[in-house]
C-alpha cells in the first residue's frame, strides 16, 4: 500500500513537511511497512519558499534589502533543488508585515526590494523565478520592483520620481534602457489567484488599498495614479495592463511584472504542483492525505488541499483523498464533489487558539493514526 502525504503548512504552528512528518508518523503506527511519498505544499502564499525548498531538498539565501518604508532588512528566498530555480515571497521583502497602523501608507510605500531579491537571484544564476505575490504592503505598480532591476521612472524634468504609489502622479516617462540584462533570458512565474486589473471598482486601490493603510481620498488618488502610471506603460512600452485580470495583484506588482520582465500568470497551486512532481509521485498511491490550519467552501479556490486532490485524481482512478484540518468551517460539502474524499478535524475536543497551536504536531499525528486504523478495519 502507497501512502502520499502532501499537505500545506499549518500556520503558526507547522510547516508543510513538519506537518507531513506528523502524519506519516501516525500512519505508521498502523501500517509500518507501507510506501510512503512526503511532498511539501502550498499554494503560492505564505510557506511557498519553505514547501519548495523542502520538497526539492533546495536551500535558502538571505539577503539585505529596503522594506516597503526604504529601511534596511534582511530578506529570505529559496533557491531550489535544480540550483536554477529560485522562489520568492514578495512579502518577505514587501510585506505588510514591516508596517503598522501609524506607519502604513500605500503613498510612499515601495516594492523596491521584491526587486531586489529577483536581481540577487539572477547574478546567482537563476533562469526561472517563481514569485508568490500575496501580503504586500504596497500600491505602487511595482515601480519599486522594477526601478531595482534598471528601470528609470522619470518626471517631466527628467528627474527621478518619488518611490511609492504617490509619486505615479508624476510620472511623465519609463527609461529601460539599463534594465538588468540577465532578464532576457529569465522566465518568470507569478503565483497568484487574485485576478483584480489594475485600476477601477474592483482595481487594486479600491480593493486591496485599505488594509493597507488608505483613507478613501487616498484610494481615489492611488487609483487615478495607477491609471496614469498604465498609460504610461501603454505609450512606453506598448502593454496594456489596466485592465488586465491579476493585474492589480499585491498592489499591481503583477502589472509591473508583466510589463517588465518575461512573465506568466499561474494559479499558485498548480506551479507547486508541477515543481513538487506531485502527479507523477501519486500515480499510484492508494491513499492521499493532505490538510492545512483550516478548510471550508473557500477550499475550493485554488487552495492546497483542492489542488492536491485534483492532481491525485487526475492521475489516478481508485485514490482516496483525506484532509485534515485544524479547523473545519462551512461548506465543506462543497468540496466532495471536486476531489476531497474526507474532510477530517484533528481537535481532540474544545481547546483555545495558543492550545490547538501548541499541540498541533501531536493532534495531527493521532488524527493520521485513527484514519489509518479506519483503512486497516475497512480492508479487512
Amino acid at each position: 500500500m502507497k501512502f502520499v502525504i502532501a499537505p500545506d503548512s499549518f500556520k503558526g504552528s507547522l510547516t508543510a513537511k513538519e506537518a507531513a512528518d506528523a502524519i506519516e508518523t501516525g500512519i505508521k503506527r498502523i501500517f509500518p511497512d507501507a510506501d510512503y511519498e512526503n511532498v511539501p505544499m502550498a499554494d503560492g502564499g505564505e510557506g511557498t519558499v519553505q514547501s519548495l525548498v523542502d520538497a526539492t531538498h533546495g536551500t535558502f539565501r538571505t539577503i539585505d534589502v529596503l522594506n516597503p518604508l526604504q529601511e534596511t532588512v534582511p530578506a529570505e528566498y529559496g533557491i531550489l533543488g535544480d540550483g536554477q530555480t529560485a522562489v520568492i515571497e514578495m512579502a518577505a521583502a514587501s510585506g505588510i508585515q514591516f508596517v503598522n497602523d501609524e506607519t502604513k501608507n500605500p503613498l510612499i510605500t515601495t516594492t523596491y526590494g521584491t526587486g531586489q531579491l529577483i536581481a540577487d537571484a539572477l547574478q546567482r544564476g537563476a533562469t526561472e523565478i517563481i514569485i508568490g505575490i500575496g501580503g504586500s504592503a504596497t500600491t505602487d505598480g511595482g515601480a519599486g520592483m522594477a526601478e531595482a532591476l534598471g528601470a528609470k521612472f522619470l518626471d517631466a524634468s527628467g528627474s527621478p520620481i518619488n518611490r511609492g504609489g504617490g509619486g505615479l502622479a508624476d510620472l511623465a516617462t519609463i527609461d529601460v534602457s539599463g534594465m538588468n540584462p540577465l532578464l532576457m533570458n529569465a522566465h518568470i512565474r507569478i503565483a497568484s489567484d487574485v485576478t483584480n486589473p489594475l485600476v477601477g471598482k474592483t482595481g487594486s486601490a479600491a480593493v486591496f488599498g485599505p488594509q493597507k493603510g488608505a483613507t478613501p481620498e487616498m484610494v481615489k488618488q492611488l487609483d487615478a495614479n495607477l491609471a496614469h502610471y498604465a498609460e504610461v506603460l501603454r505609450t512606453t512600452l506598448g502593454v496594456d495592463l489596466a485592465d488586465y485580470p491579476g493585474s492589480g495583484a499585491a498592489g499591481g506588482l503583477g502589472a509591473g511584472l508583466l510589463a517588465f520582465t518575461n512573465a506568466k500568470m499561474e494559479k499558485g497551486v498548480e506551479i507547486v504542483v508541477q515543481m513538487t512532481k506531485l502527479k507523477e509521485r501519486a500515480k499510484d498511491a492508494d491513499f492521499v492525505f493532505t490538510g492545512e490550519g483550516g478548510i471550508d467552501f473557500q477550499t475550493q479556490y485554488g487552495k492546497t488541499p483542492m489542488g492536491t486532490a485534483q492532481a491525485a485524481h487526475s492521475v489516478s482512478d481508485h485514490v482516496t483523498v483525506i484532509a485534515l484540518a485544524g479547523n473545519v468551517g462551512k461548506g465543506i460539502d462543497q468540496l466532495y464533489d471536486l476531489g476531497i474524499d474526507v474532510v477530517m478535524g484533528i481537535l481532540p475536543g474544545v481547546e483555545d487558539l495558543p492550545t490547538a497551536v501548541a499541540h498541533a504536531k501531536d493532534n495531527l499525528t493521532n488524527t493520521a493514526e485513527n484514519v489509518a486504523r479506519l483503512i486497516r478495519r475497512a480492508r479487512k
